[in-house]
């Protein structure tokens, strides 16, 4: 016959010697106790992950599987958690009739190891994908944009829009600010009485132009040299008397 309380009494001596520093025992009946887990990446540099487990001996073990829970825990998330749960769950149907404290706490420890492996991957992963936006962004700028089709018909239908948008804003500002000035022609195309204008004013003075007939007398007279080769007609009023 198994002697249960035997073995457990065993299994508790060799853990606690296993670890001194996290092993804490919480009641003596029924046997509850707790072993604290740390990632080893905390040596390293990285952010420590920790789960403290709490272990309750049942009558059986065991033969029967010991109770569980994470009594506490330090940078895991609540994914990392169930996953954790779900591997003591796997390693005690496993380990079933065997004393199983030191080999469920070893199999959290590589978890744990593990998540924090996966962690730093991703956060190396994604510094190395935004390094690579940067220097595609920094190649962008010093190349400029490659003009397809398709980005053309874009900026075209853009800039139209704006162009339109700005004719639209000036035509406003022009109307606030007045009406605009008419050319000669808009004038005549918009005032017919400028048509007749100048008809109007010759019969307004009766269309009598008076001449001064003294000024063209005797210029029969006048000794005119016309046949003369530097004959200036200019030159005839310019000495004095």
């Amino acid at each position: 016959m198994t002697d249960y309380s035997e073995e457990q009494r065993n299994e508790l001596e060799a853990i606690e010697s296993i670890y001194p520093d996290s092993f804490t025992v919480l009641s003596d009946e029924p046997t509850s106790f707790t072993i604290t887990v740390t990632s080893d990446a905390a040596e390293n540099g990285e952010t420590a992950v920790e789960a403290t487990l709490k272990f309750t001996y049942v009558e059986k073990y065991p033969d029967e599987a010991p109770l569980w829970e994470i009594h506490s825990q330090e940078n895991l998330e609540d994914s990392d958690a169930e996953d954790i749960l779900t591997l003591l769950q796997q390693q005690a149907d496993e380990n079933l009739g065997m004393v199983m404290i030191f080999t469920l706490v070893t199999a959290v420890q590589e978890k744990l190891n593990e998540m924090v492996d996966v962690k730093k991957n991703r956060r190396e992963e994604e510094a190395r994908r935004k390094e690579a936006e940067a220097e595609e962004a920094e190649k962008v700028l010093f190349q400029g944009t490659v003009v397809t089709i398709e980005n053309f018909l874009a900026w075209k239908a853009k800039f139209e829009l704006e162009m339109a948008e700005l004719r639209r804003k000036r035509q406003k500002e022009e109307e606030q600010a007045g009406k605009p000035k008419l050319t000669g022609k808009q004038l005549f195309e918009t005032d017919h009485n400028l048509d007749t204008s100048d008809i109007q004013f010759l019969e307004d003075t009766g269309n009598n132009v008076e001449v001064d007939e003294s000024l063209f007398q005797d210029i029969e007279d006048l000794d005119l040299d016309e046949d003369d080769p530097d004959f200036d007609p200019l030159e005839m009023g310019s000495d004095e008397d």
